[in-house]
């Protein structure tokens, strides 16, 4: 579209406006056990519709080329004596000695112990060892235990889980393997996963690039395709195999946003019968090439996909698509 639907609205009749306001807003949206190690001694220290999505499992392919070897080393090193650290995304997540984020695998299990990460999963998330942890302040020493690895090597679990880093967490405070293929997650010193603590079911977020930007529940960017229209009414043109790639929000309280404008806040239902949020009456998506919270993958996709900005408008999107 070239003019927005309220440059449109300046100069439609007052029926015009009335069938917008019926049309754009009818469905507001209102392996071995666990063993205790946590009294030994402490140690030192990611017009087309975008790119093919991807579950993800924490392989090399997942989680990006493997590190040098200086790194796998560091990856390697003991846990020495763990800490909280207080995260403004995340909340509590528990880190090695060397402010390192701990993480724990979907695909792991806790009751009994067990990993699943071998090979090139295990140089892309490098197993924690369980020698010399030892409980720091805010760390209940009776959830530290181990596992035996296949390899015969002992990891680190946290009330059962099994511990790693991420070869890509190169700097104390990292969390960049965080929801990385929808199955690792940042480690909570209760040993859950830690996630966006409190977040509304929208809300913004101030991109270094982008600016300020409009996520969803889970942190994850929100896009508009400028394929799509809304006016006289929210349709999307985005179906079949694009929805795969660009799953569809689903509809939001509009006491469950904040910072995004609450005019043409609403849903709609499209002809598979599957209910869309909208922001200013636009459809909006998430993008499965994004893996962590955080990521823009999805921005200019095509050219005809854009973050969404407060007000509803795709950020960097050209002029005239407006």
């Amino acid at each position: 579209m070239k003019t927005s639907w309220r440059s449109a609205s300046l100069v439609a009749s007052a029926v015009a406006v009335l069938a917008l306001t019926t049309a754009c807003g009818q469905e507001n949206g209102g392996q071995s056990a666990s063993q205790n190690v946590g009294a030994t001694a402490a140690a030192g220290g990611y017009g087309g519709t975008g790119l093919g999505s991807g579950t993800g499992t924490g392989t090399e392919a997942d989680a990006g080329a493997a590190p040098d070897q200086q790194n796998a080393g560091a990856q390697a090193a003991p846990a020495g004596k763990l800490a909280v650290s207080a995260n403004a995304e995340l909340g509590q997540v528990l880190t090695d000695s060397a402010g390192r984020t701990l993480y724990r695998f979907d695909q792991d299990t806790a009751e009994p112990p067990k990993t699943n990460c071998e090979g090139d999963c295990a140089t892309a998330w490098p197993p924690v060892p369980a020698d010399d942890v030892k409980a720091g302040e805010g760390v209940d020493e009776e959830l530290l235990g181990e596992v035996t690895r296949p390899d015969g090597t002992k990891q680190l679990t946290i009330a059962g889980w099994p511990a790693y880093r991420y070869a890509k967490d190169v700097n104390p405070g990292d969390t960049k393997g965080q929801g990385v293929g929808g199955t690792w997650y940042a480690l909570a010193p209760d040993g859950k996963k830690a996630t966006f603590a409190d977040l509304p079911g929208l809300s913004t977020r101030e991109d270094p690039k982008l600016g300020e930007i409009v996520v969803d529940k889970n942190g994850h960017t929100v896009y508009r395709f400028m394929k799509d229209e809304a006016w006289p009414e929210p349709v999307s043109a985005c179906t079949g195999e694009c929805l795969e790639k660009w799953p569809v929000v689903a509809p939001v309280a509009a006491n469950d946003t904040k910072g995004v404008e609450k005019e043409g806040l609403m849903s709609f239902t499209r002809p598979d019968g599957v209910k869309q949020q909208t922001v200013d009456c636009w459809p909006i998506y998430t993008f499965a090439g994004d893996k962590a919270p955080g990521d823009t993958n999805g921005q200019g996709v095509g050219g005809t996909w854009f973050a969404v900005s407060p007000d509803g408008k795709p950020v960097g999107a050209p002029a005239k698509e407006e």
